[in-house]
């Protein structure tokens, strides 16, 4: 059996090829510079880029089972070529923004592709990842020891990216996870102020937090490039009381973040608990130095 996964070197898509490979799986993974790509002997590398399913013919070719990268604007196109080859099961990296009502344009559309192809289908829905704060706060932290981010108080549950591949890999793997969708979290509630300790504790150097408001802390940002600039609008959106939250009133929001708390999704499907952000900023240490 062969499993083809898209996005492959991705922060989920790395540890979805590296678990099939340890567990002894055929896989091939898919990336759009595969000169550049380093995987485990053994893992086939093959070009393909979602933006242009037309290239994915060969990537596809033999496959029985399908990790998809999520790409909304072709979509569909992928999943019907892929199902035309003989793909069987598909798993999509979506987002908990879909159960939550707050994406209707990026990862909801791969979902309904997947759900209309008439075969296997599974959603793995991750709240916000551990990894988010790499891109943020990463520049800050190598350069000055520092995180300059809004709203100490606002409580997020966040996900190591390992553990969204490792429910991946179940559903790719085992039966009973078709139809399914899973909500995925880290094991515990945690401020910036929670985070920024675990950086500076795996670090072994203190990394001060300074509060600023969320428009200093778009500037900044947008003044990073890359992938931070590009999501600071959608991440600072989510600050409340800020004008981003259109149609909620502070009650509301206040209501909202209240509410957070982790889901067991992670243990529910691979048995053991979530790995702690903790054990995230040590898997990383070396990116923050």
């Amino acid at each position: 059996m062969t499993i083809l996964v898209t996005g492959a070197t991705g922060f989920v898509g790395r540890h979805v090829v590296a678990q099939l490979a340890e567990a002894g799986e055929r896989v091939r993974a898919m990336t759009r510079t595969p000169s550049t790509a380093r995987f485990a002997a053994g893992v086939e590398v093959v070009a393909g880029d979602l933006d242009d399913p037309s290239s994915l013919v060969d990537a596809v070719r033999g496959v029985e089972r399908m990790y998809l990268f999520p790409v909304a604007r072709t979509a569909r196109e992928v999943v019907e070529l892929a199902v035309r080859a003989g793909v069987r099961r598909i798993v999509v990296l979506s987002s908990g923004a879909v159960e939550a009502g707050l994406d209707s344009d990026f990862h909801l559309p791969v979902e309904r592709a997947a759900e209309d192809s008439g075969v296997e289908w599974t959603h793995v829905r991750p709240g916000e990842f551990c990894s988010n704060v790499l891109h943020l706060w990463g520049p800050s932290v190598r350069a000055e020891r520092v995180v300059r981010y809004p709203h100490d108080e606002i409580p997020s549950v966040p996900v190591h990216e390992a553990d969204v591949a490792a429910v991946a890999v179940a559903a790719l793997l085992e039966d009973g996870h078709a139809g399914a969708a899973y909500s995925l979290t880290g094991p515990e509630v945690l401020t910036t102020a929670d985070k920024v300790a675990a950086i500076g504790a795996a670090l072994g150097e203190e990394v001060r937090h300074e509060e600023v408001t969320r428009e200093r802390a778009l500037e900044l940002l947008k003044a990073q490039g890359g992938w931070a600039a590009a999501n600071a609008d959608f991440l600072l959106g989510f600050e409340p009381y800020s004008e981003a939250q259109e149609g909620f009133t502070e009650q509301e929001l206040a209501e909202m973040f209240s509410s957070i708390a982790p889901v067991p999704g992670v243990q529910q499907v691979t048995g053991r608990p979530a790995r702690t952000f903790a054990q995230w900023a040590c898997d990383h240490v070396e990116d923050f130095r």
